[in-house]
């Protein structure tokens, strides 16, 4: 991998990561396009641990507020009320879908799931969903002729049924073209919270899962020798800088605008997608990993 094509996947990292388009679909597809090598579930795993220092950043109120709160409660029974000590017991739990079938799925994420067939009808169905949530939410807070604005769900609301829930819609996200922020995001739109609540709990509940599969990763790729780590932690710092940008404005898009313009966006890329592979123009198959 080159330093120049480490700089560009860093950016579309830092850009994709935390809006609902899927940021492992699109570094699959900027290698497509561009010619380059794909670079890889590793490349995407470890270039992820950036983005998400940049969420321990931006959120680290919120953070340190539930770490706090969580450790208490393992001694006091007064704290175990707490809902911040619950909270992070829900992230917990809503960990567990995407650990197990992170760690069932492997070769299948690391194989068959990058075909960009599948990426492609990802971003489609996907798109579909995220766009039915969308109006039923925008149908609850404006109401209508005949029905008044319906309150929907804040985090308060939050219990194990509903962080669990959330937790297999992450899971989803093993597949690329899902998106983990558009499928938790979704899932809590349908389930009744505000968009803000949903983006939070879905910004939270990432933070176990990536951290810990950049580390395997990290691990693993020590071990085995094919990362090329001058240009990979360079994508990595790119992908925290430009992904902290996007949280900031992403957190002040959702509190009042509509998901459609993302919608269209996964659903034309999706038919472009099936459109170049059909005619041929790009091969469905990942090449050889870039090292």
């Amino acid at each position: 991998m080159s330093w120049f094509e480490s700089l560009v996947l860093g950016l579309v990292q830092g850009l994709t990561e935390f809006l609902p388009v899927s940021s492992s679909a699109h570094l699959r597809l900027t290698a497509a396009f561009s010619g380059w090598k794909d670079p890889g579930a590793a490349f995407t795993a470890i270039t992820q641990l950036g983005t998400e220092a940049a969420v321990l950043i931006y959120f680290r109120e919120d953070v340190g507020r539930i770490l706090s709160a969580w450790f208490r409660s393992l001694v006091s029974k007064e704290m175990r009320r707490d809902h911040d000590a619950q909270l992070g017991w829900l992230v917990i739990v809503g960990s567990l879908p995407i650990g197990v079938l992170g760690l069932t799925l492997k070769d299948q994420i690391e194989g068959p799931f990058r075909d960009l067939r599948v990426t492609a009808t990802m971003l489609i169905v996907l798109g579909i969903v995220i766009g039915v949530a969308d109006r039923l939410a925008a149908r609850d807070e404006t109401g209508g002729r005949h029905r008044a604005p319906k309150q929907r769900k804040t985090l308060e609301h939050l219990g194990t049924k509903d962080g669990l829930l959330y937790g297999v819609c992450q899971a989803m996200a093993l597949v690329p073209g899902v998106s983990r922020s558009g499928a938790t995001i979704s899932g809590g739109l349908f389930m009744g919270y505000t968009r803000a609540a949903a983006a939070r709990y879905s910004f939270l509940l990432a933070m176990p899962a990536v951290l810990a599969s950049g580390v395997f990763e990290v691990k693993d790729a020590a071990a085995e020798g094919h990362v090329a780590w001058g240009p990979t932690l360079f994508a990595t710092g790119i992908a925290f800088l430009v992904g902290y940008a996007v949280i900031a404005w992403f957190m002040k898009f959702i509190s009042h605008r509509s998901f459609m313009p993302f919608v269209w966006y996964r659903i034309a890329l999706g038919i472009v997608i099936l459109a170049l592979v059909t005619a041929g123009v790009l091969s469905p198959h990942a090449a050889e990993s870039a090292g």
